[in-house]
């Protein structure tokens, strides 16, 4: 009884979003950011702050649930990403991140702020209150 062209839109539509938006963590609220979806996502109406990070890094390990907290405490206000800079190197070379863990904020698609280092959760949620609106 279902429309098909009806069934087939959303089944595209579902896909675009799925593309666009990656794989959105449900118990952290942070977006797995990479090639498909990280322009798009830093270009948001609101303010978006990624998390540069990778495996082996000790200080990020350190830095993850306070991102995570972080990310459920302000998830409604600010965009949360991820992105792990051993599979996207030349993303994080563009916005000159040379050491991690990095917090980047993006505002409309423009780097504004940069903080490095496990700089712990008032640290960064310092730096999270300074672009909320």
């Amino acid at each position: 009884m279902g429309d098909p062209d009806l069934d087939r839109i959303l089944e595209e539509k579902a896909k675009l979003i799925k593309e666009n938006i990656g794989n959105l963590s449900i118990e952290t609220g942070a977006l797995n950011l990479s090639y498909k979806n990280f322009d798009n996502i830093i270009h948001s109406s609101k303010p978006v702050i990624v998390d540069f990070w990778a495996e082996w890094c000790v200080p990020c390990k350190y830095m993850l649930p306070v991102f995570e907290k972080l990310a459920k405490k302000y998830g409604d206000k600010m965009i949360f990403g991820r992105l792990n800079v051993d599979e996207y190197g030349d993303i994080a070379s563009k916005y000159q991140v040379f050491s991690i863990p990095a917090f980047i904020i993006f505002l409309n698609g423009k780097p504004v702020d940069m903080v490095v280092g496990a700089v712990g959760e008032k640290g960064l949620e310092k730096i999270i209150r300074k672009y909320l609106k």
